[in-house]
């Protein structure tokens, strides 16, 4: 299903940087944050214009605004305002590093991130990731994740640079057709899975290609490839295809449902709906907020205003949904 996207957050006409770092400035300086006016001015800036503020700010009073920022401000509030002043994908391989660093890994954050973006998008991080730690992002995944699950991210982050998914181009029917079948062969029509295949394909070909693939795989099986992955394959590696085929054919709902999931249950994972709501307002976070409403029958708005978000956070949050 190709969409156009629809994003929250577009920036202001008429900007002005220099004016924009003297307002945030005031509202630092002295006793007490204004921090209306910080949602009011970060939530609506687009993220080229948020770096001209940063730039602006150096400039005029030879500070760091986010490390300004960090200062006067606290807890899940901090957090957003800090992830809508970074380029985005330094903020998400930020994300990626923290979610491999220490004890554990966090498997759920390099799918949120690997799974779902487009050859282009995951080049870049690839590039800066590589620049802010001084090491290739596949080598640290290798030395933190294990078998399929590590192949396919390993393959995913590799094959990047090779620009292997042209996401403009129309897609290739005479391909598709023969990926189709030769996923059917490693899964449904065995005794046992081949999961290299579907790594190998799912990970290398554009999501205008695998959409073809998995049209084409619908009619030799009379299955959808979902039906094919949750039936043959288990795990995080089942998750991370999951995750790709759900990218593919609607983003928007399969991030709405990371958002319902990270707000159900027992606690609230806050990490996960910052790094959403920041990262997508100005891709798709129009588009996830319909598909919440459609898939749950609430708005995302009446869940985050309800739900165990409080006080500026939630303002910050909201204030990045757009207009009701």
């Amino acid at each position: 299903m190709a969409y156009k996207r629809e994003p929250t957050v577009v920036g202001v006409p008429n900007f002005n940087a220099a004016e924009d770092a003297a307002t945030l400035r005031g509202a630092m300086k002295g006793f007490g944050t204004d921090e209306q006016t910080i949602i009011d001015i970060l939530t609506t800036r687009s993220n080229i214009q948020r770096q001209a503020i940063a730039e602006a700010f150096t400039h005029e009073y030879g500070r760091d605004i986010i490390e300004d920022l960090k200062s006067e401000l606290g807890g899940h509030f901090e957090d957003v305002i800090v992830a809508l002043m970074r380029p985005p994908a330094e903020y998400l391989c930020k994300e990626l590093h923290h979610c491999m660093e220490g004890l554990g890994t966090d498997e759920h954050v390099l799918v949120e991130i690997l799974c779902t973006r487009t050859k282009p998008e995951i080049a870049e991080i690839v590039e800066t990731y590589e620049r802010l730690y001084n090491r290739p992002l596949a080598e640290h995944m290798c030395s933190e994740t294990s078998g399929d699950f590590r192949r396919l991210l390993t393959l995913i982050v590799t094959s990047a640079h090779q620009g292997a998914r042209d996401e403009e181009a129309g897609g290739d029917h005479a391909r598709a057709v023969e990926a189709a079948q030769q996923l059917y062969d490693a899964g449904e029509a065995k005794w046992g899975t081949d999961e290299e295949i579907f790594n190998k394909i799912l990970a290398h070909e554009s999501f205008t290609q695998l959409r073809l693939i998995f049209e084409e795989y619908k009619n030799i099986s009379g299955r959808t490839i979902e039906q094919a992955i949750k039936a043959e394959i288990g795990g995080e590696l089942a998750d991370a295809l999951s995750a790709i085929v759900e990218c593919v054919e609607n983003a928007p709902a399969w991030f709405a449902q990371r958002l319902r999931a990270a707000m159900q249950g027992a606690g609230t994972d806050d990490a996960a709906i910052v790094r959403i709501v920041a990262t997508r307002a100005e891709i798709d976070l129009g588009d996830i907020k319909r598909e919440y409403e459609r898939i749950y029958d609430k708005t995302l708005r009446s869940e985050l205003e309800q739900g165990e978000t409080s006080g500026d956070y939630k303002r910050a949050l909201v204030a990045l949904l757009g207009p009701a």
